[in-house]
């Protein structure tokens, strides 16, 4: 027997699903992202100046010696997930 809170869910993943107006699907997206992203960020400490420098230098090296992927790429990629 499902508890309530699989109950819950289960409605609010069936509303979503059926939900037709983009703009407030795109709010419910927006809302839960940011909430995701509030509570993921004591997870990743900010980078020193340092860090950033260095991680600045490998990606120019890394495009230099042609080790990157075009908009093409990813967006082709992407539709794969």
């Amino acid at each position: 027997m499902a508890t309530n809170l699989e109950s819950r869910k289960l409605h609010l993943i069936t509303y979503i699903a059926e939900l037709k107006d983009e703009k407030f699907f795109e709010k419910i997206e927006n809302y839960v992202l940011r909430k995701n992203l509030k509570k993921n960020d004591s997870d990743f400490p900010p980078f020193t100046v340092e860090e950033l420098i260095e991680r600045i230098k490998t990606s120019e090296e890394d495009y230099k010696n042609g080790h990157f992927k075009s908009q093409e790429e990813l967006e082709e990629e992407s539709a794969n997930w």
